[in-house]
């Protein structure tokens, strides 16, 4: 396991928190992270698209969508981390009334049942997705927002909706918009069917799995010619919603408390891209396996560099990555993918 937190101690205060999607990827490495840290969680998920295995040790697992999350939140919570939506890009051009329903319908429940028990504190997991094709890099929150498919649109939607939940009811919330999440955490670890995202694409093709990458494109105006984007490690994403939650409950290392009623929108990134090339490059160097490309057509709205600018997380939540070598984010994925991708146990 990469070891973490790297001298990570985001508050000596600890609490007890419901995680939402807590057996999927993201949400399954918050969810461990909350328990190292000494905190009282419950996972609700659905189990769609987790694994019941990922779920880690310490934490209550309750079965059930959003809509059931009047009947696990209480007084007693100081707090929920909302992982839980649909994700796929794809698929949500062809089925938008599923995202719609679930990531915007579902929110709504969540922030009821929040309200009616009176938990105060909210961290959500929302996305880049939100900005569309910005006009320029690295992206800022104050970017315009104008996502290009239903996935992004519902997160705004979603992120609209807590702003005025904290306006009129005095929740305290923090929006974290992160861009290419990769690496594993242990044996918590990326497996998505279909799989959409590069990495585990790549590492797919060293195994075996698949015959090539493919590259779509190759004619950018980057150093390579191939789209450049920006990748976060899954576990330096871990602290920075860990650290969202300690600013709203007193604990906060950066600029001061997210008090009830502020909303606060961070962008996660490195800050630093990675070209297609490089990505494939690195597979190559940490696999010591052959990775072949099949050269692609552009995709319509494939913007040449998206990056992201952490600055006001950096200054508001303390947060710094740790991880932004992308040979280390390689080589935990593939350490995941050898170990443990195809078990029951893993995500």
């Amino acid at each position: 396991m990469t070891a973490s937190p790297r001298g990570f101690s985001p508050s000596a205060h600890t609490g007890k928190y419901l995680v939402t999607g807590g057996a999927g990827y993201i949400g399954s490495v918050v969810a461990a992270h909350l328990v190292e840290a000494g905190h009282s969680v419950t996972v609700l998920d659905d189990l769609s698209t987790g694994f019941r295995g990922a779920v880690p040790e310490g934490a209550a697992f309750v079965e059930g969508r959003l809509q059931d999350a009047r009947r696990v939140l209480d007084s007693s919570y100081d707090g929920v981390l909302h992982f839980a939506a649909h994700s796929q890009v794809g698929e949500s051009v062809q089925d938008p009334g599923k995202y719609w329903r679930n990531n915007v319908g579902g929110s709504i429940e969540l922030l009821d049942a929040m309200r009616e028990a009176g938990v105060r504190r909210l961290v959500f997991s929302s996305t880049a997705a939100t900005y569309g094709e910005p006009l320029t890099t690295p992206i800022h929150e104050d970017a315009s927002e104008a996502p290009t498919n239903p996935y992004g649109a519902s997160k705004l939607a979603v992120d609209h909706m807590i702003g005025g939940e904290c306006r009129a009811h005095g929740l305290a919330a923090v929006s974290l918009r992160y861009f290419n999440v990769a690496g594993a955490y242990g044996r918590y670890g990326e497996r998505h069917d279909p799989e959409s995202h590069l990495i585990p694409i790549v590492l797919q093709v060293a195994q075996g799995r698949r015959d090539a990458v493919s590259v779509f494109g190759d004619d950018y105006p980057t150093p390579d010619g191939t789209c450049v984007r920006d990748y976060i490690h899954v576990a330096d994403l871990a602290e920075a919603h860990l650290l969202a939650m300690a600013a709203m409950t007193g604990g906060g290392e950066g600029a001061g408390e997210v008090a009830g009623g502020a909303h606060l929108i961070c962008n996660l990134g490195n800050g630093n891209g990675f070209s297609v090339r490089e990505v494939v490059e690195t597979v190559r160097k940490v696999t010591g396996h052959p990775v072949p490309e099949a050269a692609a057509p552009r995709r319509d709205g494939d913007p040449a560099q998206l990056v992201a600018s952490a600055e006001r997380a950096v200054k508001q939540l303390g947060w710094r990555p740790s991880r932004t070598d992308l040979a280390e984010i390689v080589q935990d994925a593939w350490d995941f993918t050898q170990r443990y991708a195809g078990t029951a146990g893993a995500e």
